[in-house]
């Protein structure tokens, strides 16, 4: 490592995150020939590959991500001492690699891009798929933030929170249940346990908070359909006699457009609150700051459209 100056390394970071010498040529201000070379050397300097083709593109061998995990970190907080107070999103050409999952970048993707393609055009976005892993990607700065349920308390992980992922049952028009409904305009339990459930999971385990919920009940339902994608969601129950809970976010445009109906349950849900993470490393970067700001804004915007969606159906 002695041998490496600290331009290696930029140039480096770039190819992994790029995963394309072209790509990252144009970042750091570099002919494509010139990061070749860079790559040329950091070969000779580590004894590895490096990189290797893949497809259009190329991907690091496992020795390249040992060794960036290893500097990542430090070349974060360089460069974030020399741009603090000197982030101007007008003109900035950074690059926020974002932990998110389906659903909440199905809120906030759009609205961010608008309010972007204004105020930050040169500015790239990329999302990074996240489960269980989240304070992993942080920790090793794979990613600058997150938006996601957490319940840690790792002392270099800052939470900020953006809202509560509110639960609603929803069925096709027509469906049978809509019939079931008690005096009140609530469906028994009985008659909800009757029903072939359909649920997203992202572990693939066939569970969801609706099921810790019937379990305290000494209940059980039968999940007839599990998906990984809430995508499906809309286009499974519109065609089909399944029964689903769900995010709002996930279904408010088809109940707004009536081609699915929210059914009221005889029992509590408890939202799950989602909240935006970063590490501590980060806490005084101004472009970190800003991004902040910036999905804050957009959430809140796309929280409220939701909710007065709902109670206009309400």
């Amino acid at each position: 490592m002695s041998k490496v100056d600290l331009n290696l390394l930029v140039v480096f970071d770039a190819i992994i995150e790029e995963g394309s010498i072209t790509l990252a040529a144009s970042r750091v201000g570099m002919t494509q020939p010139a990061v070749s070379n860079a790559v040329a050397r950091m070969r000779l300097v580590w004894n590895d590959p490096l990189f290797v083709k893949q497809g259009r593109g190329i991907r690091p061998t496992p020795r390249a991500i040992v060794l960036w995990q290893k500097f990542r970190t430090p070349l974060l907080e360089i460069r974030e001492m020399n741009t603090q107070n000197h982030f101007d999103p007008a003109s900035s050409e950074r690059v926020f690699r974002i932990g998110i999952t389906e659903h909440p970048a199905d809120m906030l993707w759009l609205p961010l891009r608008q309010l972007m393609e204004v105020k930050a055009p040169n500015i790239c976005i990329h999302s990074v798929p996240i489960h269980r892993n989240t304070e992993e990607l942080l920790l090793d700065a794979s990613i600058d933030l997150a938006v996601h349920y957490y319940v840690g308390n790792y002392k270099n992980i800052n939470a900020t929170w953006l809202f509560n992922n509110k639960l609603v049952c929803v069925v096709r028009p027509g469906h049978r249940l809509l019939k079931l409904l008690d005096s009140k305009g609530v469906l028994p339990l009985a008659q909800y346990l009757l029903e072939d459930h359909l649920m997203v999971s992202l572990s693939g385990e066939a569970r969801a908070n609706v099921d810790d919920v019937l379990e305290s009940m000494g209940v059980k339902r039968k999940i007839a359909m599990a998906v990984n994608h809430f995508s499906l969601v809309a286009s499974m129950l519109q065609q089909s006699d399944l029964v689903c809970v769900t995010p709002q976010s996930v279904v408010a445009s088809a109940v707004s457009a009536k081609t699915l109906v929210v059914v009221p349950l005889s029992f509590d849900i408890d939202p799950a609150p989602i909240s935006m993470l970063w590490h501590s490393r980060q806490d005084r970067d101004p472009g970190n700051i800003w991004i902040r700001q910036l999905i804050s804004k957009s959430i809140d915007n796309e929280v409220v459209k939701i909710a007065t969606s709902f109670n206009k159906i309400n």
